[in-house]
């Protein structure tokens, strides 16, 4: 079944030339049943390229999808035409006044790890989306930064600079082949990486109501299951299209910044060839199973979410 979203939004095109089912306002009003309601709360400066990303991984299962588009009220993106913010964007600030809820939020990553959480201008506003969540949305999936900021501030799990930044397709292994959320996942595989910080398992292990579902040996936990805030945390990229780790080495070579060529991205490690792209099935498998078990627990009433 289709992702609902506005038939003007970028997306919708991008989405409908891929194949993927998509559903209009006017569409969806005519059907008997109730959609999820997914929000995306889009930190990233490109917002266009991040919702063309996630709306292709929740709209590629047999579930309607409602997606609502939220950002931070006081921060202005220097990225993104400010008609399209205006036209598709909510403030934090409008979501949070009309006491609406959501099936699931996702929470994205953020180009700004330099930076202590604290030293971020909308810190404040983010811890209270992140408090505002365990009231009312059912499931939260925080997203590189987005899941570093999430296990910080409900765990204290601090996020540690590394020495050289961790770049490529790194290998996974599955640690919980039962979890519902890895339904289908081989037993190790590989995900895009992208970051100059890290989290450190043992610190993960401290907390009993952590349980790290993936891990790589090279660039440690991946994925990782909260209990008790009903949320998952991913460090990494399974959302990148193809070319994006491209378009950040192209970026980084023409700017004359230090970069390493991305580890077994590209056939060969050379980047004169188009890369492969090596873990599309599993992101649809991770996202289709995060939006299944949404749907198999949540509550039919909404207003009944968070109580």
């Amino acid at each position: 079944m289709p992702i609902k979203i506005p038939a003007d939004l970028p997306a919708y095109d991008v989405l409908t030339r891929e194949g993927i089912m998509v559903m209009s306002d006017d569409q969806a009003s005519r059907q008997d049943i109730r959609p999820l309601r997914i929000g995306l709360l889009n930190l990233m400066p490109k917002k266009i390229q991040t919702e063309n990303q996630f709306a292709r991984l929740i709209g590629a299962t047999p579930l309607q999808i409602e997606l609502s588009l939220i950002r931070m009220t006081e921060h202005q993106t220097r990225n993104t035409a400010a008609d399209h913010m205006e036209s598709f964007y909510r403030t934090f600030a409008e979501v949070e006044a009309s006491g609406e809820k959501f099936d699931g939020l996702i929470i994205t990553g953020a180009p700004i790890e330099h930076l202590a959480f604290e030293d971020v201008t909308y810190w404040d506003e983010l811890k209270r989306v992140m408090d505002w969540t365990q009231t009312h949305v059912h499931s939260t999936f925080g997203v590189c930064w987005g899941g570093m900021a999430m296990i910080y501030h409900f765990h204290g799990v601090k996020k540690h600079a590394l020495d050289h930044k961790a770049f490529g397709c790194f290998r996974q292994k599955n640690l919980a082949p039962s979890s519902p959320y890895l339904r289908g996942f081989s037993d190790n595989f590989v995900i895009p990486v992208s970051r100059w910080t890290e989290i450190h398992a043992n610190e993960v292990a401290q907390h009993s109501d952590l349980t790290t579902l993936l891990a790589s040996d090279e660039v440690g936990p991946c994925l990782i299951q909260d209990n008790k805030h009903r949320a998952l945390y991913i460090f990494n990229h399974f959302e990148y299209d193809s070319d994006t780790l491209k378009q950040e080495y192209d970026r980084d070579v023409a700017a004359g910044a230090p970069i390493n060529v991305p580890l077994n991205y590209y056939p060969d490690d050379d980047p004169n060839q188009p890369p492969e792209n090596r873990w599309r099935s599993h992101a649809h498998l991770l996202y289709g199973n995060w939006i299944n078990e949404i749907y198999q627990s949540t509550p039919y009433d909404l207003n009944a979410i968070g109580l």
